[in-house]
């Protein structure tokens, strides 16, 4: 197995009509890569875990919101040797009522799959929150010396990329990302025109559980940036960002009332004739009155 793996020919285990679904052969590979007796799956969806370790002569446990289980609110109930888990990417797939039948789920079962449905969160922040609810719930699980496979990929919406790999926690020690090739997706079936550049790939992630009590994880966290406030940005690029912030001619005095009590100015106090030398001596600045300055652009 090389950190770059395809699939053309999907292989035999799960429904190749059930949508998401992966290709077995990458299950195939990671056994034998990782040289696995045991494998389960508790997002299990049509079975292609559990196809491939039957087949291979594997233990391990598959469940799913299917099959009447809720990551989000039932206990996992074994303590598992090692864990593939594909979750849903978002919305892109909605899975409950459209893969099967909510209301076949309740009868059974006598719960909502649509509560816990990971493809049915209230935008990208809840996703990410109930992925890293799973994750970590998952990953404690494991026995000591397990390992997580996790799949998953990137979206795109509205010109902005949203990232899996680069938000979900990664719990314990990060052993392998792989790249996964996609093939025969919807999306490939469309042409694109403009700066649109299609994803036809996946990522891989392994984690292994070292520490059965205490282990790191790794968390993205997201803060407001002050270009104002930050000692690695310079006037310059400040005042700019300042006159573009603005979208129009600004005088000084309103150049200054934009920076003034920031940690620039309080780290500098004469900052007022620093702003004055930034506009006189960059081309970046037009001056169109006394006193007035905009973008040079």
């Amino acid at each position: 197995m090389e950190s770059v793996v395809s699939y053309p020919d999907r292989g035999n285990g799960g429904k190749s009509s059930y949508r998401g679904n992966c290709s077995p052969l990458l299950i195939e590979d990671l056994i034998k890569q990782y040289q696995v007796k045991s494998l389960s799956d508790f997002m299990v969806g049509s079975g292609t875990t559990e196809d491939v370790c039957k087949k291979m002569g594997l233990s391990g446990a598959y469940f799913d919101l299917n099959r009447g289980f809720d990551m989000m609110s039932m206990d996992i109930p074994e303590r598992p040797e090692n864990v593939f888990w594909h979750p849903p990417y978002d919305d892109i797939i909605v899975y409950s009522d459209k893969m099967y039948s909510a209301q076949d789920i309740i009868q059974q079962y006598g719960f909502d799959p649509r509560v816990g449905d990971l493809s049915r969160c209230n935008g990208w922040s809840d996703f990410v929150r109930k992925m890293n609810y799973c994750i970590n719930k998952q990953f404690a699980s494991l026995e000591r010396g397990g390992r997580m496979f996790v799949l998953m990929g990137d979206i795109k919406k509205k010109g902005k990329l949203y990232s899996m790999l680069c938000d979900i926690a990664k719990p314990g020690t990060l052993e392998q990302i792989i790249i996964k090739m996609q093939h025969n997706c919807v999306s490939g079936s469309y042409s694109y025109s403009g700066r649109f550049v299609p994803i036809i790939h996946e990522y891989l992630m392994v984690v292994k559980k070292d520490s059965a009590l205490i282990y790191d994880i790794g968390m993205t966290s997201y803060h407001e940036f002050d270009m104002r406030d930050s000692s690695c940005t310079t006037w310059r690029d400040v005042v700019a960002a300042v006159l573009e912030d603005g979208k129009r001619t600004m005088t000084l005095e309103e150049i200054y009332h934009k920076i003034e009590g920031h940690r620039k100015c309080t780290n500098n106090p004469h900052w007022k004739d620093k702003i004055r030398q930034v506009l006189r001596n960059y081309e970046d600045f037009t001056r169109t009155a006394r006193g007035c300055y905009q973008m040079a652009f």
